[in-house]
Order: C-alpha cells, then sequence, then structure tokens
C-alpha cells in the first residue's frame, strides 16, 4: 500500500483553488481597512469570506481559524466603527 500521489491536473486544481483564498483574503482585507464599515457590516463580509472558503476547501474550518479568523478579528477591531446607538425616544407628555 503506497501513498496516493496526486495527478498533475489535481495540483494545478489545488493552487488555482489557493490563488482563490489568497484572492478572497486580500480583498475581504481591503474593504475592512478601507473604513466606513460597521462592525456588523465588517463580520458580515468576513462570514461570506469564510463561507466561500470553506466551499473551496471543505472540512478545513480548524485552518481556517488558525489562518485567517485572527487577523480578520484584528481588522474589525482596529478598521471598523461600532454600530449606531439606538436612542428611545422619551414619551411625550400627553395634554390633558
Amino acid at each position: 500500500m503506497g501513498v496516493a500521489v496526486p495527478t498533475e491536473r489535481e495540483v494545478q486544481e489545488e493552487n488555482r483553488r489557493l490563488r482563490y483564498v489568497r484572492w478572497i483574503v486580500n480583498f475581504t482585507s481591503s474593504v475592512i481597512m478601507q473604513g466606513g464599515l460597521t462592525r456588523a457590516e465588517g463580520e458580515e463580509l468576513v462570514a461570506s469570506a469564510r463561507a466561500r472558503i470553506l466551499d473551496l476547501f471543505p472540512g478545513r474550518d480548524e485552518t481556517y481559524e488558525l489562518l485567517y479568523a485572527r487577523r480578520f478579528n484584528r481588522l474589525l477591531d482596529e478598521f471598523t466603527r461600532p454600530a449606531p446607538a439606538r436612542v428611545i425616544p422619551f414619551p411625550q407628555a400627553r395634554e390633558s
């Protein structure tokens, strides 16, 4: 029983997917660093990036967490703004 050696086609396909993951991470990071996003919007963007990356590499959740989660969290902390505060108005006094 030997170890299965990937074909040239399989290696090329994996390299293509890796390039796409790098593009997704760089694009997501750039959008976050441009500022102007709320924390919620940034988290939504990161969730979309994560979903796409895991579509390309199913079952690699731990790898994603090790390689990208901290980076995205740091960028969200540094470049996003808090969501606007929700102000609850006082009830208006009723005329008797």
